[in-house]
């Protein structure tokens, strides 16, 4: 089973060689690496031009900043792989975590995988209350729509079997994608598991973007793709 990793990257220079070791060194054989860099002005295009061009099977580089969910659209039209994890390039989730991720989808019992950072009892760094209260909201929101009962909607890691993303369109340009996914994957009728996972947060000052208006989109995204869109 070949496995692609889509990682969105805007102004992640800091990390971005990390990331991409720390992806390379995760335990599965064969992984595929697709970065996608959406307008960075912090050098990150140049690394991804550069120096990391090698350690990587592909780039995508967007002409004008479009969000997270445009730059995946743009990975997934990449991928040739069976199975794709999404993977932020800060360092907020493990790639050594890939495996237990996988088992379901593996072992035939799943067509999705969610990342929950509030199931299994694992590492969790400390940072924003209100952060968290949001995603509790966000995700019983989606899940009253939904009818299924994820823990974290809005977690980046997400695994799907690449034939599933063929079945959806992407419309979401930035973080609406994740409501967006959750509710096409859900009407698809896709078996969705959770497994919980490690998170090591980050903090404003340590390139944190996601703010209040995100909140609001997601919410709007929610309405949109469970009620008033009801198509893939």
């Amino acid at each position: 089973m070949k496995v692609s990793v889509v990682i969105p990257c805007y102004n992640e220079s800091k990390t971005l060689q990390e990331i991409i070791d720390r992806v390379r060194q995760a335990p599965v054989d064969g992984l595929e690496v697709i970065v996608v860099d959406d307008c960075s002005t912090d050098g990150s295009a140049q690394l991804l031009k550069g120096e990391l061009a090698s350690q990587v099977e592909r780039v995508v580089f967007h002409e004008r900043n479009q969000g997270k969910g445009a730059a995946l659209r743009s990975g997934f039209a990449e991928v040739t792989g069976d199975v794709v994890i999404v993977q932020d390039a800060d360092l907020e989730y493990d790639p050594q975590e890939y495996p237990k991720l996988l088992a379901p989808i593996i072992a035939g019992k799943a067509d999705v995988v969610f990342g929950s950072r509030f199931a299994g009892g694992q590492p969790h760094r400390v940072v924003y209350f209100w952060h968290m209260v949001a995603n509790r909201i966000l995700t019983l929101a989606s899940n009253m729509l939904t009818n299924i009962n994820l823990t974290d909607m809005e977690t980046c890691f997400k695994v799907f079997r690449a034939d599933v993303l063929t079945r959806i369109t992407i419309e979401e340009d930035r973080f609406g994608f994740e409501p967006e996914v959750t509710a096409k994957v859900a009407r698809l009728g896709c078996v969705i598991y959770e497994v919980g996972i490690s998170y090591y947060g980050r903090t404003y000052a340590e390139g944190k973007k996601i703010g209040w208006r995100d909140g609001v989109r997601a919410f709007y995204a929610i309405l949109k793709y469970n009620i008033w869109r009801r198509q893939g």
